[in-house]
């Protein structure tokens, strides 16, 4: 189970934390990611760490200004989001992959979602 949390209301510019957590089974063997959906819109892939850690992918959208990171130790993996924008504003799930695999991290097709939290960027 994958719970998400961190989402909330912040003006452009600003910055939030996403958390998900991982219960019921050790995710540290897993890659693990992020997509986001807007209204209206699909789902997008935003950024994924490899279960080493020595791996991150990002979307072209938010390169430089989110990071992804993991701490296997608590069973969570992390967005930082800084230099918010409206057009960030979305629902954020984070993901979960059975694989040690270190090539592109977009490309797997993730097994396990958590529900999503909402994140709101106002202009």
């Amino acid at each position: 189970q994958l719970q998400a949390s961190g989402g909330g209301l912040v003006q452009a510019g600003g910055s939030l934390r996403l958390s998900c957590a991982a219960s019921g089974r050790t995710f540290s063997r897993y890659a693990m990611a992020w997509f986001r959906q807007a209204p209206g819109k699909e789902r997008e892939f935003v950024a994924a760490i490899s279960w080493s850690g020595r791996r991150s992918d990002y979307a072209d959208s938010v390169k430089g200004r989110f990071t992804i990171s993991r701490d296997n130790a608590k069973n969570t993996v992390y967005l930082q989001m800084n230099s918010l924008k409206s057009e960030d504003t979305a629902v954020y799930y984070c993901a979960a992959d059975n694989t040690n695999w270190e090539g592109p991290l977009w490309q797997l097709v993730y097994d396990y979602w958590g529900q999503g939290t909402q994140v709101t960027v106002s202009s």
